[in-house]
């Protein structure tokens, strides 16, 4: 069973980025890193992940259409095992109020700390180990 990582986020650098940082556990098969453009992507994502186990989920705020954090509760509504961190530019103390009230488990301001990233990572892979 391939475990995997959601990322949404209508930036389509972002995979580039990402799969750029975490190129050694890719390779290594470690997980497999999912994205999903805009909210409606991800949430048939989430819904059909097949083979794959989802093991955590990585948000940006702001996006056209439905943003992270109106998409948030019904993430959780339809997967409450799998944690969501979110990401924003503004990390005001109101967003990151209100993405906690929502049920993140954390939010990150860009620019991406990547080591706070690995080590969420690294947390539930060893919880989906056990």
């Amino acid at each position: 069973m391939t475990v995997s990582v959601l990322v949404v986020d209508d930036e389509p650098d972002l995979e580039v980025l990402f799969r750029q940082q975490f190129r050694r556990e890719l390779r290594a098969q470690r997980f497999v890193m999912d994205f999903a453009g805009s909210a409606a992507q991800a949430l048939n994502r989430i819904s059909d992940t097949g083979e794959q186990t989802l093991i955590l989920i990585l948000s940006d705020v702001n996006m056209p259409g439905m943003n992270g954090l109106e998409m948030l509760p019904e993430l959780r509504a339809r997967r409450p095992d799998v944690p969501v961190i979110m990401i924003t530019a503004y990390g005001d103390a109101e967003t990151r109020k209100t993405a906690l009230e929502r049920g993140a488990q954390a939010l990150l301001t860009k620019p991406i700390d990547f080591g706070q990233v690995r080590q969420a990572i690294e947390a539930r892979l060893e919880q989906h180990a056990c």
